[in-house]
């Protein structure tokens, strides 16, 4: 959760909570590129892009604030970060690539904050994250690309929120990118994640929360995807999430009580490619989902209306990993037009009431493919695609 650009820290004042009144409206564009040239590094190489246009940050410790913010952004946002290695990467390496329009993060400790925000973006939000490496080595290594339209956090430890908030994208949003690397003695890691809208919410130490949420995607595409290729790999995980509109909450306290409202047209792919010619073990997986909601409350109590509409230009994911001799391959492909998931807590005498309704009218599909060309261990291939998936349970954590 990305915040920062613009921050207030707030006490309470002695006729009840300090007002935050926050406007951005931001027109230009928003760019951050980065190239590292190395040839041969001992401890590795840390590379960190990151394009943002607004950004806003609230907090209160023992105090109670009440937040109206309001942001829109119409400015295309790009950030593109690349690591090129001529030899040796080194013990561990990590680039990292964010773009994002809006984003907000609210948080309350021992506290209350009740907020009122609007995120508006209107233009084109891509982030592009590669390492080339084709000649070296690496012992460990992550890459990972961030692409959201926009994003929200919510924030508690011991303290309380009544939140509404409001996202709605009308521009595509793209995280892209990969790795060529010739030899990974330890563990590759190359992911993009892509959201239009998202918003996360989480309570810690008996939080309470309630929450009115409404998400709208109206881009052409929302899409995350990722290409590796390795001449000789040890553990290798190629991945690629797309949501169009994406709700987490967990909270750990006596309430969570959301209503979500989430509508797409947009089209939503998720695509990962992996090769590797010599191979461990190596997992690639896709992810895309119109809407998707998950409230979880380990407490005494789950109130969830649930609204998902998901129409338009279809969701897709594919994954796909080509090697010729190894060990254990692992290719899966999930696409979903909505997907809500529910908890309560079984053993806080949880109790949980659910409206849920989802409608999908778009095409879904899902595409896994496993190719190995002389010999290995083990091969699994798993494709999966639902319209509308839900899935309610009040169990013992961990069950």
């Amino acid at each position: 959760m990305l915040s920062g650009v613009a921050t207030s820290q707030t006490t309470a004042g002695p006729t009840g909570p300090s007002p935050v009144l926050n406007s951005q409206i931001n027109l230009g564009e928003i760019f951050s590129e980065q190239t590292l040239n190395v040839q041969t590094v001992s401890d590795g190489v840390t590379a960190s892009t990151t394009a943002q246009a607004n950004g806003v940050s609230v907090g209160v410790t023992n105090a109670d604030a009440s937040v109206t913010s309001n942001q829109d952004n119409k400015g295309v946002v790009y950030g593109h970060g690349v690591v090129d290695v001529g030899a040796d990467a080194g013990t561990s390496s990590a680039v990292r690539t964010t773009a994002v329009g809006n984003a907000a993060a609210l948080s309350a400790s021992s506290g209350t904050i009740s907020a009122f925000a609007v995120q508006t973006n209107s233009a084109a939000v891509t982030a592009r994250g590669q390492v080339e490496a084709a000649d070296a080595q690496a012992a460990d290594l992550t890459v990972s690309t961030l692409a959201m339209g926009n994003s929200a956090g919510v924030n508690l430890d011991n303290g309380s929120a009544g939140a509404r908030i409001s996202q709605s994208t009308t521009a595509d949003v793209l995280a892209d990118g990969g790795a060529i690397v010739g030899y990974v003695s330890g563990t590759s890691a190359v992911t993009s994640t892509t959201a239009g809208n998202n918003i996360n919410i989480g309570g810690a130490n008996q939080s309470a929360v309630r929450a009115i949420t409404d998400q709208a995607n109206t881009a052409e595409v929302t899409q995350a995807s990722k290409f590796t290729a390795y001449g000789n790999s040890n553990l290798t995980a190629t991945a690629a999430t797309a949501t169009a509109n994406n709700l987490a909450l967990t909270n750990e306290g006596p309430l969570a009580d959301v209503t979500s409202n989430q509508w797409n047209t947009s089209y939503v792919r998720g695509q990962a490619e992996g090769s590797s010619y010599l191979f461990g073990a190596a997992q690639t997986t896709a992810y895309a989902a119109g809407n998707s909601s998950q409230v979880n409350n380990i407490g005494a109590e789950l109130v969830l209306d649930n609204l998902q509409t998901n129409t338009g230009g279809g969701v897709e994911a594919t994954a796909s990993f080509v090697g010729q001799d190894g060990y254990d391959a692992v290719t899966t492909a999930t696409a979903m037009g909505n997907a809500v998931t529910g908890y309560a807590c079984s053993r806080c005498n949880g109790r949980m009431s659910v409206t849920n309704n989802q409608t999908n009218g778009a095409d879904v599909g899902a595409s896994s493919s496993s190719t190995v060309a002389s010999s290995g261990r083990q091969v699994t291939g798993v494709s999966t695609a639902i319209g509308n998936n839900a899935s309610f349970n009040v169990n013992a954590p961990g069950n």
